[in-house]
This record gives structure tokens, C-alpha cells and sequence, in this order.
């Protein structure tokens, strides 16, 4: 049964790039991600499962503790695409970053995801 887009949006957060061990992101990235889909963010353009999962873990590994929390439910559209807007940070403590991620989805996959840093919440 393929994926909903709620499902792809708030998998990816938590168990992509919100997960420490580099074993169980790269199973979830290989189970949500299409073989050829794309990751954009500011810094640049990932292509494909391996290139997705190098950058979730430097972007892991560069911000250890750090937990994403939803800030309203993942948005759907058509069954092709959707927002979730988060923010992160470490427990207890102010977020340091909010974002949107938006993606296209492709047979119940990720086919393509886009990464729009927010303003913190105050």
C-alpha cells in the first residue's frame, strides 16, 4: 500500500533526518524515497537514496540532540504533494530552527523534496 502524504512528511522528519542511527535512516530512506528523487536545500542539489542519505547524516551529525516537532499537521494536495512546517531544537531549550519542507511524491514515494528555512517562531 503506498504511502499518504501526511505519512512521507512526517516519516521523513523524524525518521530521516531527525534520526541518529545511520543503519534504520538509510532502511526509511530506502522504504520513502524514490531510487532517482531529489533533495534541494539551500546549499545545494542531492540526487538519488545515496546522496540523500550522505546529506541527512552530515546535517545530522552537525546538530546532535536536536528533536524536529511539527508545527501544524502536514498539508496535502492531490495526492501528489504536500507541505509540513517544523521547528527544531533541543529539549527544553528555544527552537534554533524552523523550516518547510515541501514535496512531490511519485507511486507512494518521495520524488522530490524542497527544504525553505523560516523565521523562528518567537
Amino acid at each position: 500500500m503506498p504511502n499518504s502524504i501526511a505519512t512521507l512528511l512526517t516519516r521523513n522528519l523524524h525518521e530521516v533526518f531527525g534520526e541518529d542511527d545511520p543503519g534504520r535512516r538509510r532502511t526509511v530512506i530506502d522504504e520513502l524515497f524514490a531510487e532517482d528523487a531529489v533533495f534541494y536545500e539551500p546549499e545545494g542539489m542531492h540526487r538519488g537514496r545515496d546522496a540523500i542519505d550522505r546529506i541527512a547524516g552530515v546535517i545530522r551529525a552537525a546538530q546532535p540532540g536536536l528533536r524536529y516537532s511539527p508545527l501544524r499537521p502536514p498539508e496535502e494536495m492531490h495526492g501528489a504533494a504536500g507541505r509540513i512546517q517544523w521547528v527544531a531544537g533541543r529539549p527544553g531549550e528555544a527552537p534554533a530552527h524552523a523550516g518547510t519542507d515541501v514535496i512531490l511524491a511519485r507511486d507512494g514515494r518521495i520524488a522530490a523534496i524542497y527544504l525553505f528555512f523560516d523565521p523562528v517562531p518567537a
